[in-house]
C-alpha cells in the first residue's frame, strides 16, 4: 500500500463539492486530505480502509470521515457488468468552527462532525433517502445546494444504526510531522497560484533544501512539485471555465499563466480538449 497526501479542490464561492466518481480496481493508494468526506457506494464492492480499520464494503454503504484520516476504497468486485461508482461529497474542514454552526439548532450537527474523526458507517432505513438526495445534489447551486446538504446531515442525525470504524487516536509522530509539512505546501500553492510559485519558497516553508524537498514531496504525494502546481492551475481553470463567463485570457492569467499559447497547450495536454472546447460542454 502507498500513502498519499491530497488536496481536494473545492470550487470558488463554494463550501463543498459533490461528485459521482468511478472507482479504481485494486487501487492501493491510501490517501488523506483536510476536508470532511461523505462517501456513498453506488456499485462495486471490496476492501475499505479508514484509519486503523480494515473491513469489507458493498453497494449502499455510507461513510462519513473527518479531516486527515487515511482512507481507501479498494474495488475487487462488481456485479452485472456495472462500473464501480461512488457519490462523494467533500466539504471544508473548518465548517464546524464557523459562526453559522455555533447556534443551538446545529449543536447536534457539530457533534456529528466531531464524531467523524473516527469514521462513521451509517446503516438502516434512512440510507436510501440520503442516497436520493446525494444523487441530486450536483444539480443544485447556491442556497438550494446548501439547504440540501443540511437535509442530508439532518437525516444522518436520525440514523440510529451506525458504527465507528477507527479508534480515536492512531497517528504517529512522523505522520503528524508529514501532514503539517505537506499542508503548509498545499496552502502556499493555493494562496499564491496567481502571483507566482517557486520551488525555493516552497522548500523554505518546510526548512529543506530544494533538492531534498523535491524528493520528499514526490515520495509523499507521488508527483513532482512543479507538476502538482501545473495540475492545480489546470483544475482551477477548468472550474472557472465551467462555472463563470470570464474570458479565457483572463482565466489564463488568474491561474498563473503569463502566456495564452502555453496555457492552451498545457490545458489540452491535461484535459484532452482546448479551453474553448471544454467550455462548450457546459453550455
Amino acid at each position: 500500500m502507498e500513502f498519499v497526501f491530497e488536496k481536494i479542490f473545492v470550487p470558488h464561492k463554494h463550501s463543498f463539492l459533490t461528485r459521482k466518481m468511478e472507482m479504481v480496481f485494486n487501487s492501493e493508494k491510501i490517501h488523506s486530505h483536510k476536508n470532511f468526506e461523505l462517501n456513498y457506494i453506488v456499485s462495486g464492492s471490496g476492501r475499505r480502509i479508514v484509519g486503523n480499520n480494515i473491513s469489507g464494503y458493498k453497494p449502499g454503504d455510507l461513510v462519513l470521515i473527518g479531516p486527515n484520516i487515511p482512507h481507501n476504497w479498494q474495488v475487487t468486485e462488481v456485479k452485472d457488468g456495472l462500473k464501480p461508482y461512488c457519490i462523494t461529497t467533500h466539504f471544508f474542514e473548518n465548517i464546524i468552527s464557523s459562526d453559522f454552526f455555533n447556534i443551538p439548532e446545529l449543536i447536534e450537527v457539530k457533534q456529528l462532525l466531531n464524531n467523524a474523526k473516527r469514521g462513521v458507517l451509517f446503516k438502516g432505513k434512512h440510507i436510501k433517502g440520503i442516497a436520493r438526495l446525494l444523487e441530486n445534489l450536483p444539480n443544485l447551486e447556491g442556497l438550494e445546494a446548501y439547504i440540501e446538504l443540511l437535509n442530508i446531515l439532518n437525516l444522518l442525525l436520525k440514523t440510529e444504526d451506525y458504527e465507528f470504524l477507527s479508534i480515536t487516536s492512531y497517528y504517529s509522530a512522523s505522520f503528524d510531522k508529514d501532514l503539517d509539512r505537506i499542508n503548509k505546501v498545499y496552502e502556499y500553492v493555493f494562496q499564491n497560484i496567481q502571483e507566482g510559485i517557486t520551488l525555493e519558497q516552497a522548500a523554505d516553508l518546510v526548512h529543506m533544501a530544494p533538492g531534498s524537498f523535491c524528493r520528499y514531496f514526490k515520495k509523499k504525494t507521488k508527483q513532482p512539485f512543479m507538476q502538482y502546481v501545473k495540475n492545480i492551475r489546470i483544475s482551477i481553470a477548468a472550474k472557472m471555465l465551467a462555472e463563470t463567463d470570464k474570458q479565457i485570457s483572463q482565466i489564463c492569467y488568474e491561474c498563473g499563466y503569463n502566456n495564452l499559447a502555453n496555457f492552451n497547450h498545457y490545458f489540452k495536454k491535461v484535459m484532452g480538449k482546448t479551453p474553448t472546447e471544454y467550455r462548450k460542454d457546459f453550455k
